[in-house]
């Protein structure tokens, strides 16, 4: 279901049940904080994460739920929530590949991942309404802040799904391709910044998420950038990087 390999320092994640389009049961979710642990074991400087298949993920499995007796609590407070925090959190830069369905806790998936990129074709938004059930895994706080909230409740209500193409014009995430040439794009710059300064890149990713959770004023985000540059300052990468600039070379980072 969840498969792992390690090549160049990239780690990459596929959720691989495509004949139900990569929806997630609970065995899947613990499966997925451990593929993300051992990514971490590896010591890998960037991770990807995609769907096999014609979809990335189709939210929760729920084939075999009961509603008249599911857990949800169980599900998304005691499974779903702690493998966002943990793939949110990973000591590295993850990229996510969105193409087809990405919907319920497959959107909290790109939610909790750095930088996702789209294919044209894929489809986001809420499909919640045709369940009786509302938006979950980060949804409400994705789409009130990057949509407004007229638009993020007309999704919402009407279950409208956005093509890739929309989504990212409206500004979810973070570039679109067509679906043919998605996954190559994004292979091509995770492994283009696990050659780069990833230390750096680390720094910024706390400090993003600082000021998002946080709701950091600019003056008091400024000192903040301004301490994380400091620190950088004993590090080889930045030596090397300054080092490499002077010397008229490419820099050799090795991400420490």
């Amino acid at each position: 279901m969840i498969d792992l390999t390690v090549a160049d320092g990239v780690a990459t994640v596929v959720l691989n049940a495509p004949a139900k389009l990569n929806a997630l049961d609970e065995t899947a979710l613990t499966d997925l904080v451990r593929a993300y642990d051992d990514a971490e074991a590896e010591g890998v400087r960037a991770l990807v994460l995609r769907g096999e298949g014609r979809a990335f993920c189709a939210g929760r499995d729920i084939s075999g739920v009961d509603p008249r007796d599911d857990d949800v609590i169980g599900y998304l407070g005691g499974l779903v929530t702690p493998l966002l925090q943990r793939m949110s959190r990973f000591p590295a830069p993850t990229f996510a590949i969105a193409h087809g369905p990405c919907l319920g806790v497959g959107l909290g998936l790109l939610i909790a991942t750095d930088v996702v990129y789209v294919g044209e074709g894929a489809k986001i938004g809420s499909p919640f309404a045709a369940l009786g059930a509302t938006l979950d895994s980060g949804g409400h706080a994705l789409f009130l802040e990057r949509l407004g909230a007229h638009k993020a409740l007309d999704l919402i209500y009407t279950g409208r799904l956005m093509s890739g193409s929309e989504a990212v014009a409206s500004g979810l995430f973070s570039r679109v391709f067509p679906d043919d040439e998605v996954v190559a794009a994004t292979e091509t710059a995770a492994a283009t910044v696990a050659r780069g300064a990833t230390a750096a890149f680390l720094a910024s990713k706390r400090l993003i998420a600082r000021i998002r959770d946080e709701r950091l004023a600019l003056w008091e985000s400024i000192d903040i950038e301004n301490a994380a540059q400091a620190a950088l300052c004993d590090t080889d990468d930045y030596r090397e990087g300054f080092a490499a600039f002077q010397e008229k070379r490419k820099p050799e980072f090795r991400g420490h």
